[in-house]
């Protein structure tokens, strides 16, 4: 160390103590490199030169809009109308087209189908789950167990009016009694149902119960289930026949349903979502696996047709 005036100077460097001292060790005040301060002033003055130009100050319900003029939300805009614009010939071409002509253009219908896939997995899949295999109480739409129809034409009502919605004169609307609530079954001749519908869904032996709960069910069930249990769907009652169960098969499950009934409510997305995007959604709930044909019923001039599928 050497005195230089009075300034300390460490002499193997020779740079100049700053006079900060703790426990014999002193610091010194050895300059920044030229390299770093280069870019430390220049990260300066770009910081000031976007805040000219950019967004950058925050204000109470703003900010700061810079001369450019340019926001995060706007680009965002200029591009979702990019996309719009992009999109418009599809989604024209698929409000023109009758619903069950759609399977006759293979590239729309696969358009359609794309874009009800992504509107699914915003709208659907908090009930029927994103692969579509619902849960109890909530349809698989994989399956080809209908309710009201598996057409295209079907499909697109039941989104557009929902299903048991009170606000809504067009909905679909079903009302299963609940035999054992409103006392109209006893206990015993509910169980004699139970073991009949087990048996004609092919899960179980027929037995005496059930015999029994034939007789109950042709007196109570066919009118809307139909008389073999196959379900009508002009009421929406369920295929009893097969293994496929909205709330479960068990007989646990089967003697509360016939007790309690069930009267499950599905949203009308036509106040909600454009025609086109219910047609795509349609479109893709069709391509999942069970999707029906749609069969155009000859009208007799001599009486007046329902044109609702």
């Amino acid at each position: 160390m050497s005195d230089n005036g009075d300034k300390r100077v460490d002499q193997p460097t020779g740079t100049e103590f700053v006079g900060h001292e703790w426990d014999g060790i002193e610091e010194l005040d050895t300059p920044l490199p030229r390299w770093w301060l280069i870019i430390f002033y220049g990260t300066v003055i770009w910081a000031v030169i976007w805040t000219i130009m950019y967004p950058a100050w925050p204000l109470i319900n703003s900010a700061t809009e810079g001369v450019m003029g340019w926001s995060s939300r706007g680009q965002f805009e200029q591009e979702l109308a990019a996309v719009e614009s992009e999109r418009a010939p599809i989604r024209e071409a698929l409000a023109r087209i009758p619903i069950e002509r759609l399977p006759e253009d293979s590239a729309l219908m696969d358009a359609a189908v794309r874009g009800g896939r992504s509107a699914f997995q915003v709208y659907c899949v908090q009930c029927h789950g994103s692969g579509a295999a619902g849960s109890p109480g909530y349809p698989n739409l994989n399956d080809d167990d209908w309710l009201w129809g598996g057409d295209l034409r079907a499909i697109e009502y039941t989104l557009t009016h929902g299903i048991r919605n009170p606000d809504h004169d067009e909905t679909r609307q079903s009302l299963m009694p609940a035999f054992g609530r409103d006392g109209i079954l006893d206990g015993e001749q509910i169980g004699d149902l139970t073991a009949y519908v087990r048996t004609i869904s092919g899960q179980q032996e027929p037995n005496r119960a059930a015999m029994r709960g034939r007789t109950l069910f042709t007196a109570n069930c066919a009118v809307c289930h139909g008389p073999n249990g196959g379900g009508l769907r002009e009421f929406g009652a369920p295929n009893l026949t097969d293994r496929i169960w909205l709330y479960g098969g068990d007989s646990d499950t089967i003697r509360d349903v016939i007790t309690n009934s069930r009267h499950g409510v599905m949203p009308r997305w036509g106040h909600v979502l454009d025609p086109v995007t219910i047609r795509m959604l349609a479109a893709y709930v069709h391509s999942l696996g069970g999707g029906e044909d749609f069969v155009e019923v000859a009208e007799d001039p001599g009486v007046e047709v329902d044109e609702r599928p």
